[in-house]
């Protein structure tokens, strides 16, 4: 028996059903092709805009759904349900684009909101660096101001739709003369701009399909327009939507965590083995007991936060906590679940596989456990 949800609408669970709908039709069925490309299909962009799926909490005046946080969070769960890794859209709708609506000018929300809601245009942010991880402070990429313009020199790397976008925030440093938070600035640049270059298409563990690359920056112009809030405070415009950013991972994880525990109970269920199923042995039911246990604990925690996040109460200190215990939940969780499959759960047919490679990176991306840990120390 699953735990007994009370956090959502019914207008989110009506919009659970349009997105499930949707997945299961144009996303599911493609799913091992994408993997095998290392990219998905644009054209699933474009469809997930015409369905209103894309930026569903951004207001209607920019083409978005309208919703709050609730809507998201859906999206992310069905996505992770149906184990469909590497399909960014929570990074393009609910991490990136509120920072052009948070911080940009009205001119820059007007011209770039509703492509981002249509799908014309897909959005990447480019904060980390080859050497620099999770440090952000440690930013090399400059900004120069010169006249009507930035000029910007650096590169960037492990960059989330960094082969498809059309739009980059780019994290730089625009004053040489200041140290740490204080010298960066957040500025906006199009893919089509002269000396902006894709590197090559990152070879990773898992998420195959996710668009993950290393972008280069040499000598690249872009009027001071182009400035993404306030020069100086793109350090502060960060840590306002990191939360957000960990705490979405920490949704998926939760979902994930749900759906591969049950596909393993299914196939220790059936699965026979000296005489009898996997499912009779004390030590499986034993293990799956433990699961289920941290599985529910982990979802009670993640709706009450959930909760508290749709009110707009969702503390820095508070998204550390979901992310770093929900994702370290997973991990070790998946590594016994691969176990009880035996060498099919090797084998990445089987949902538990793909999940063991795919998931490692949650704790990772979106800030370290150890970054997390740190966070949540500062307020002991």
């Amino acid at each position: 028996m699953q735990v007994q949800r009370t956090v959502f609408r019914e207008d989110h669970e009506m919009f659970r059903t349009t997105v499930r709908r949707f997945l299961e039709r144009e996303a599911v069925p493609h799913m091992a092709d994408w993997n095998r490309a290392g990219r998905v299909d644009r054209e699933l962009w474009r469809k997930a805009g015409r369905e209103g799926l894309l930026c569903p909490t951004m207001p209607g005046e920019y083409g978005g759904g309208d919703g709050d946080f609730g809507h998201a969070a859906v999206l992310a769960e069905e996505t992770a349900y149906l184990g469909l890794n590497g399909i960014s859209f929570g990074m393009h709708s609910d991490i990136i684009a509120p920072y052009i609506q948070r911080l940009g000018s009205d001119a820059q929300k007007r011209h770039w909101l509703p492509r981002a809601a249509s799908g014309e245009t897909m959005l990447a942010i480019a904060m980390t660096e080859p050497g620099t991880g999770s440090d952000l402070k440690g930013v090399r990429t400059t900004a120069r101001r010169d006249g009507d313009e930035y000029v910007i020199n650096g590169a960037k790397t492990f960059i989330s739709n960094g082969l498809q976008c059309d739009l980059v925030i780019v994290v730089c440093k625009t004053d040489p003369n200041l140290t740490g938070s204080k010298a960066m600035s957040l500025l906006l640049v199009e893919a089509d701009r002269p000396g902006f270059r894709r590197g090559r298409k990152l070879d990773k563990v898992g998420q195959q399909a996710a668009d993950t690359a290393e972008m280069f920056f040499d000598d690249v112009r872009v009027p001071a327009t182009n400035l993404l809030g306030e020069e100086g405070k793109g350090m502060y415009a960060l840590m306002q939507e990191l939360p957000q950013e960990r705490f979405m991972i920490a949704v998926g994880a939760a979902a994930a965590y749900e759906a591969t525990l049950q596909h393993t109970i299914d196939y220790v269920k059936e699965r026979r083995a000296f005489g009898q199923t996997v499912w009779d042995f004390q030590n499986t039911k034993f293990k799956l007991a433990d699961m289920k246990a941290q599985c529910t604990a982990v979802r009670l925690m993640i709706d009450h936060y959930l909760a508290e996040h749709l009110r707009r109460r969702l503390t820095l200190e508070e998204a550390a906590i979901a992310k770093l215990y929900s994702t370290e939940s997973l991990g070790s969780a998946l590594d016994t679940m691969v176990q009880l499959h035996g060498g099919y759960g090797y084998m990445l047919e089987y949902p538990v596989a793909r999940a063991f490679v795919d998931y490692r990176v949650n704790r990772i991306y979106g800030g370290t456990s150890e970054v997390q840990r740190e966070l949540i120390a500062r307020k002991l």
